[in-house]
């Protein structure tokens, strides 16, 4: 409803400045504010594109971990969590967002399989709280899986919201916490 509310928002606002500018022609080309408002409807999709595009994660070198196999996973979760964002913010309906909620579970799961396996095999000494914080991490989707069965519209974003925040301290945390160890080990 909220996204709704927000479309709407926006097309009230693009009519309103485009029914401006034509009544400013209409009256005379002269007028500057006619113009100054020609400008700001040309520049609404540019600055609606600005603002979506904050919503989405984007990978930076300072995330990455110095493991390749580590990066290129929490690369796809990225990927996984921005196309959770894309399904809710075009009301691409509960199938499309359910199944982007699932495959965000699912990937953690794998990555979360491969991380902890590489770091068991290099002898990692802080892998059982690593693996706490996986598990918590699993626990919470799953949670948030269940509120969205029965309250979708409310527990997406929450859920979006959290997911950015958590894998981007994750990686710049706990698993930066790891990448000295490992890179030492030879791990790659």
């Amino acid at each position: 409803m909220n996204k709704q509310f927000s479309m709407f928002g926006i097309a009230l606002l693009i009519l309103i400045v485009l029914t401006s500018v034509i009544l400013g022609l209409a009256a005379g080309p002269t007028n500057p504010l006619t113009w100054l408002l020609v400008a700001f409807l040309i520049s609404i999709p540019f600055i609606h594109k600005k603002m979506a595009k904050r919503t989405y994660i984007e990978w930076e070198d300072s995330y990455s971990v110095g493991l390749n196999s580590i990066d290129l996973q929490h690369k796809k979760l990225i990927n996984l969590i921005n196309q959770l964002q894309t399904a809710v913010d075009y009301s691409t309906g509960e199938e499309f967002e359910r199944e982007a909620l699932n495959d965000v579970l699912d990937y953690t799961k794998t990555h979360f399989t491969h991380e902890e396996g590489l770091l068991e095999q290099h002898g990692y000494p802080e892998l059982e709280p690593h693996k706490a914080e996986h598990l918590r991490m699993i626990k919470y989707i799953e949670v948030t899986i269940a509120k969205y069965e029965k309250d979708p519209d409310s527990s997406i974003n929450n859920a979006l919201d959290f997911l950015k925040q958590w894998l981007i301290n994750h990686i710049n945390g706990t698993d930066k916490q790891y990448s000295s160890f490992m890179l030492e080990k030879g791990a790659q």
